[in-house]
């Protein structure tokens, strides 16, 4: 039934796009309030961060909203670019694949460990390991990113913060169709677009659909295929319904697909045969290295699909509201670890994951009416999310070319007949969570908010059997290198208090005084490293922010600024730990565990100007003092006072934007950006090997738009000075030091179509 239901709501999906043939520029429009005076006053930005409808300025937290508009000005297509335009927001591709806010973040991946920002799609969490939950920036309207720990309004306990991303809602009455076409170097081609359908005079029906690709930079020179390639599809439906002014209802299905080539390439460090091998094939590692000669093909699939119903019912004056989810999830990893032809080298060349993840959630909430001396939100929550993996690795660990008569299988047990690791995964959560505002006079106001969560989370591990004759081609003997776990599962209860209280001062009209003080809270859960039953406890935070928010000059000028310090306990931390490789040596492994202290501490500011009604600009920068104030391992390594993975101490990101009558027909429209960080690295403790340069990117775009505003024509340019980086390293056993590049660190340029009917 479940796979009938999941076949149906892709079908669905997929037919409604495939009839669109181009890409949406996604304004916010809906979030936005008309400019005054011509054009010559700044935009109020309207958020949800409280789960009310509110001007930003008035909110007690730190935010960085950026709009649909702004994400398609910028050209960037995937949740994950969110980075280069919010300064103090970090993605790490490689352990846990999840982001990071003012240093601080998942740094580990373990079926049984909670995100420490979750991205919030619509007001459901996607929770889902290996996940992001949206593939394709197509028909934002915005998305508001909440610093600090966010556990008294939202249903999942987030220690750091929150992506909180709100997609444009179906319009009644309305027929609308957008969308736009883009192509550029390297094959770039982007289609995307979005219909709005009024059904009768209380529904309303809204569809997108997208398809992005683009080629690889690149090469694997014995497959004589693309390193670093992807290729995106998918689409979302939306259907409201509101009968009358006291119930409406939305149901959403969305679908998305991801597929890349982006595998690990050597830098340095890799034996002197390797080496030669390399070299006589034309690859030379290097820190600007992209190419490979594995004769297996890596590549990643992803796959996100899922249902939600929302339902908003006004009781009175109170408004209760009810949020329905279930999601479903698949991850591929086919990532070879050779780096030569396996008839020459063959360390791990079978390394294949298969992940599958499925969630049900659940929240009720119940608000007060606006404007009120008090006003306050309850609430409750519950998730369930269950998660299942397969694992192999097979190869000779150097020893010799394949085929072979033995593989060593470290995805295996001594004295096990399985040749494969399976893990599952159940992670559960029930809280109980609410905030209230108490005006106390015209000029002060306090908020305060708690939460309670019960947490229980278990993993097992099993060793199965996968016929290796239609993987490798032959049937070897394996050879486990290590001893299955004293405890095959594991499950770990806890429960948890967390608050916020909020003090805010209104100086005048236009600037308000803010202060919080809030706590957070991570589970404990299981982790298998290395077939070892490892354990680790929860993590708490307390965090400390005090902030201005403020306009000027009737609001053609907005400043906003904001302090904060975070003290973390046994903050979930990525360990370096060595791992049985089988021949009496070890491979170092990164794995999960608890770090006894971590402070992350510094300044955030924004500002934005209006100077004239055709030009706006914008620049926000942030400052990160993140490091572990205790972190010993094993009493042998001392990680103290050294600086997270991934924080970069500055960062910054200025835009402008133009736009101005050339003609009584055509309207000229320009746009710049450019984002910067300050060098950072990769690897808990290893600034030497895993060190990343600072770095910006810059990217332009300029139009012409017709006086109706229905057709756009223009050209575009991303990392316009051609800037390279890394994403991230790895130190691989006897295969040295690897590393990973991304789409963004080339320059891309071309054209692009816009149309508004």
């Amino acid at each position: 039934m479940l796979g009938y239901a999941r076949r149906t709501v892709q079908s669905f999906l997929l037919t409604s796009a495939s009839g669109l043939a181009i890409l949406l520029s996604s304004p916010a429009v809906a979030q936005e309030a008309p400019p005054e005076q011509g054009g010559a006053q700044l935009d109020e930005i309207v958020v949800t961060a409280q789960r009310r409808t509110e001007n930003s300025q008035k909110v007690p937290v730190a935010i960085q909203t950026i709009t649909g508009e702004a994400i398609s000005r910028a050209g960037y297509t995937d949740v994950t670019d969110l980075q280069y335009m919010a300064p103090g927001v970090q993605y790490d591709p490689t352990q846990g694949a999840a982001f990071q806010i003012r240093g601080v973040g998942t740094t580990s991946f373990d079926f049984s460990n909670a995100k420490s920002v979750n991205v919030v799609v619509d007001d459901v969490v996607m929770d889902g390991q290996r996940a992001n939950g949206l593939i394709g920036m197509v028909d934002i309207a915005t998305v508001d990113v909440l610093m600090g720990p966010q556990g008294t309004l939202f249903g999942k306990n987030s220690t750091s913060g929150v992506i909180s991303v709100t997609t444009t809602k179906p319009k009644l009455g309305v027929t609308s169709v957008r969308g736009s076409a883009s192509y550029g170097e390297h094959e770039e081609r982007i289609l995307n677009a979005t219909v709005n359908l009024p059904l009768g005079e209380y529904a309303a029906l809204r569809v997108s659909g997208f398809d992005q690709a683009q080629d690889g930079f690149g090469r694997n020179v014995t497959l004589n295929r693309l390193v670093g390639s992807k290729h995106e599809y998918g689409g979302r439906a939306r259907l409201y319904l509101e009968p009358n002014d006291r119930f409406d209802i939305t149901v959403s299905g969305d679908y998305a697909h991801h597929w890349d080539s982006s595998v690990r390439t050597p830098v340095s460090g890799q034996p002197a045969a390797v080496t030669a091998i390399l070299n006589s094939l034309g690859v030379y590692p290097g820190p600007r290295n992209a190419d490979t000669a594995d004769s297996i093909f890596g590549e990643i699939e992803t796959e996100e699909w899922g249902a939600s119903a929302r339902i908003n019912l006004k009781l009175g004056d109170y408004r209760l509201s009810s949020i329905s989810a279930y999601r479903s999830t698949l991850y591929n990893n086919n990532t070879p670890a050779d780096l030569t032809p396996i008839d020459r080298f063959a360390y791990i060349p079978y390394n294949y994951g298969h992940l599958t993840t499925e969630k049900i959630s659940q929240e009720v909430h119940l608000a007060s009416p606006d404007n009120r001396s008090v006003t306050w939100l309850a609430g409750l929550f519950y998730n369930r999310l269950e998660a299942r993996q397969l694992q192999y690795q097979w190869g000779t660990l150097g020893t010799g070319p394949v085929p072979s008569a033995t593989l060593y299988a470290p995805t295996g047990a001594i004295g096990e007949k399985g040749n494969a690791s399976q893990f599952d995964a159940v992670n559960e959560t029930m809280a109980v969570f609410g905030q209230a505002q108490v005006n106390l006079s015209e000029q002060f106001r306090l908020t305060f908010g708690t939460r309670y969560s019960h947490d229980n989370n278990a993993q097992g591990l099993t060793y199965v059997y996968v016929d290796p004759k239609p993987i490798t081609g032959f049937d070897p003997v394996f050879i486990p290198t290590s001893a299955p776990p004293v405890y095959r599962f594991g499950r770990v209860k806890g429960d948890n208090f967390s608050f916020r209280v909020a003090p805010e001062f209104q100086i005048t009209e236009n600037a308000m005084l803010y202060a919080s003080y809030s706590t957070g809270h991570k589970p404990k859960g299981i982790a298998f490293v290395g077939n070892r039953y490892a354990p680790y406890e929860d993590e708490t935070v307390k965090a400390w922010e005090i902030g201005l928010k403020s306009e000027w000059f009737d609001r053609r000028l907005r400043f906003n600024i904001d302090v904060f310090r975070s003290e973390f306990t046994d903050f979930q931390a990525t360990i370096l730990t060595e791992v049985p490789d089988g021949l009496g040596g070890f491979i170092l492994a990164q794995a999960i565990g608890n770090a006894g202290g971590l402070r992350s501490q510094g300044v955030e500011a924004s500002i934005m100007a209006k100077p004239t009604p055709s030009l706006s600009l914008s620049a926000s920068g942030t400052y990160t003092d993140a490091k572990f104030t205790d972190y010993v391992y094993n009493e042998t390594t001392n990680y103290t006072d050294t600086r997270l993975p991934n924080s970069p101490k500055w960062s910054f990101a200025v835009a402008g934007d133009y736009e101005h009558p050339v003609s009584s027909n055509l309207t000229l429209r320009a746009h710049a950006d450019y984002a910067w960080r300050s060098d950072y690295w990769t690897v808990v403790g290893q600034p030497d090997w895993s060190f990343v340069p600072s770095f910006g990117l810059a990217n332009a775009r300029a139009s012409l738009v017709t006086a109706d505003k229905r057709l756009e024509f223009g050209v575009y340019a991303r990392n316009l000075f051609d800037t390279y980086f890394s994403t991230g390293y790895q130190l691989y056993g006897a295969l040295g030091l690897l590393h990973y590049t991304s789409p963004n660190a080339r320059r891309t340029a071309g054209v692009f179509a816009n149309f508004n009917f």
